[in-house]
C-alpha cells in the first residue's frame, strides 16, 4: 500500500472527520503545544497520515485500542475515525496525563462523536487496560514502551510502536531485558523508519 492510496477507500464523512481534526490542532496548538509548530505545514504528511499508515493494522474484531501518551492524538484519534468504518463496535482508550491536553482530545471527542475515552493519568498507576492492541507514539524508549504493553496489552494482545531511524538500536535495548515476537514494517512517510509490531511481551 502507498501513501497516495492509503485513504482511498475510506468514505467521504472519514474524510471529513480528519480534516475537521486538522483544523482542531491548528486552532488548539497555539495555546497548548499539540505538534511542533515548525510540522504544522506539514500536518498531513507529518502527522496524520503517518498515524493513518496503521490502518491496515485496525482489525474487523477490535474491541479496545489503547494509545498510551496521546498527546494531540496522535494515532489514537485518527485510529478512532478509521475504526469507525472497519471496527465499529471498537472503543478507544487515550491516556495523556497532560490536562489541557486531555481536554483537547475530550473536545475533539466531542465534536467528532467518537467512541473515545480520554484517561487522565499517569501510564504507570493506571489500571491494567487488557487491550487487544496498544499505540504509543514519539513517548518513550523501546524498552520502557515494552513494560507499559506488558502491563496494559491482553494476552493476545499486540502493541504498535512506531519508531525513526534508531529503532534498530532501541530494539538491541529492549532485548537486554524484554523477549518479544517481532514484525517491521517500513514506514511509508519516512523510508528509514518502522513500525514495530510487538506480540508476546515477557520479561527476560
Amino acid at each position: 500500500m502507498t501513501m497516495q492510496n492509503l485513504l482511498a477507500n475510506v468514505s467521504r464523512e472519514t474524510l471529513d472527520q480528519l480534516e475537521t481534526y486538522a483544523g482542531l490542532i491548528r486552532k488548539w496548538n497555539p495555546v497548548v503545544n499539540l505538534v511542533a509548530k515548525s510540522t504544522l505545514d506539514a500536518l498531513w504528511d507529518r502527522h496524520i497520515l503517518d498515524s493513518a499508515q496503521l490502518l491496515p493494522l485496525i482489525q474487523p474484531d477490535l474491541r479496545h485500542w489503547v494509545d498510551l501518551g496521546s498527546g494531540g492524538g496522535l494515532p489514537g484519534i485518527v485510529v478512532a475515525i478509521l475504526a469507525r468504518e472497519i471496527a465499529p463496535q471498537a472503543r478507544v482508550t487515550l491516556v495523556e496525563v497532560d490536562q489541557r491536553k486531555s481536554a483537547f482530545l475530550r473536545e475533539v471527542s466531542r465534536q467528532l462523536n467518537l467512541p473515545v475515552k480520554v484517561a487522565t493519568e499517569k501510564i504507570e498507576t493506571l489500571a491494567p487496560q487488557g487491550a487487544d492492541v496498544i499505540s504509543a507514539r514519539a513517548l518513550a524508549a523501546l524498552d520502557v514502551l515494552c513494560g507499559f504493553a506488558h502491563r496494559h496489552l491482553a494476552p493476545d494482545g499486540q502493541a504498535i510502536f512506531p519508531k525513526g531511524a534508531t529503532f534498530e538500536q532501541e530494539l538491541s535495548d529492549a532485548r537486554k531485558r524484554w523477549h518479544f515476537d517481532l514484525k517491521e514494517v517500513t514506514s511509508l512517510t519516512q523510508a528509514e523508519a518502522r513500525i514495530l509490531i510487538l506480540s508476546e511481551i515477557r520479561h527476560v
